[in-house]
């Protein structure tokens, strides 16, 4: 595995012609099948975009990415074929890296998306540059290969609808909804102090981890997230002043005061986005992380309305049924800390119904 995701991190053009041949080879298998109100989950890291994408894939005509296609996730047709030829081994779940809680095997939905952006868009994740793409983007290549990569997944998986999970597409939202008008958005988010604390403990989780295990490194940096470790980079929403402070904050030790500014630098983007565009706003739900878990049946509900699938009652309950919040750490900010927090995030978070007292 460590070697084949080598080999496609380094030669995405050789992948995307292999992939342009699975299409070409399959065209019949996908000829009727068209992308059909996809939904999109997206939410800076910890605010729940991982329970959102495990609740959907639940449902029966959901095809989404797993642990089993990375990976050659370029050319999903070929691979899944493949591994359905392939013995079934008795899998024991496992807890995930992030030490959360959430138990995964490899049949487990995951943001692995995130290869089809980087293989066409190689600078996705410089802070250097603007990593907004607006309803002004244009790339007629990546379009075409992205609809025929989801058209091949749902043919494989035999699903009518398409779910991805991509915190990164948070700064997407514009050119997804012009590529696809049907899509449907959910927009995760998460009171602040509770948040930049579940942020930094999974920085110092996979610090550690990377620094242990190098090609742990290397992996996070093939699939597409940098959101903690090693190698972590902040997203670049247009502010480039504001990118070079959290990234000189991060660097000094200051990750307090570094994730505010992050934080609220990411939600403002997304607030700004939502106000000055009523078609995108109409095809977004917001999901608040505290609502989730104190209402998870209604919520859930929400969900899956907006989403536009629908779900017997008794499934919804089980589905709630796990929901609550974190019991397994509690933030350990000091009171100056916890006045820098709500000093840097609060006329951000004001605008997603956030009051000044976070519950801490």
């Amino acid at each position: 595995m460590h070697v084949l995701g080598g080999w496609v991190n380094r030669s995405p053009r050789t992948w995307i012609k292999l992939g342009n041949l699975e299409t070409r080879v399959v065209q019949d298998a996908i000829a009727d099948i068209t992308v059909d109100r996809p939904v999109y989950v997206s939410g800076l890291a910890r605010s729940g975009t991982t329970i959102l994408l495990e609740r959907l894939a639940e449902h029966s005509h959901v095809a989404t990415h797993r642990y089993a296609d990375f990976p050659p996730l370029l050319t999903p047709y070929w691979w899944n074929r493949w591994l359905a030829l392939v013995p079934n081994s008795q899998e024991v779940a496992q807890e995930r890296a992030h030490k959360d809680g959430i138990t995964i095997t490899s049949q487990s939905p995951e943001a692995f998306e995130e290869m089809l952006w980087m293989a066409f868009f190689p600078h996705a994740h410089d802070p250097n540059h603007c990593a907004v793409f607006d309803r002004q983007a244009s790339h007629p290549e990546f379009e075409r290969f992205y609809d025929e990569h989801i058209r091949k997944l749902l043919a494989v998986r035999q699903r009518q609808r398409y779910v991805a999970k991509g915190n990164y597409n948070l700064v997407r939202l514009g050119y997804l909804h012009r590529l696809y008008p049907e899509a449907r958005f959910l927009v995760a988010i998460r009171d602040p102090v509770w948040h930049i604390a579940s942020l930094m403990k999974q920085q110092a989780l996979f610090t550690t981890g990377e620094t242990n295990q190098p090609r742990a490194l290397e992996h996070m940096r093939r699939v597409g997230h940098f959101e903690f470790g090693l190698d972590r980079r902040a997203i670049n929403v247009g502010d480039d002043t504001m990118t070079a402070k959290i990234t000189e904050l991060w660097e000094t030790g200051q990750e307090v005061e570094g994730w505010a500014h992050y934080w609220a630098d990411i939600y403002r983007h997304v607030a700004n986005l939502l106000d000055n565009d009523p078609a995108l706003r109409d095809a977004c739900l917001v999901v608040r992380y505290e609502d989730l878990c104190s209402q998870p049946e209604e919520m859930l509900t929400r969900v899956h309305v907006h989403s536009q699938l629908s779900v017997e009652p008794q499934a919804l309950r089980e589905a709630a049924s796990g929901l609550h919040a974190p019991t397994y750490y509690r933030p350990k900010f000091s009171d100056r800390e916890l006045t820098l927090i709500r000093e840097i995030t609060q006329p951000v978070a004001a605008r997603f119904g956030y009051s000044n007292e976070s519950g801490y």
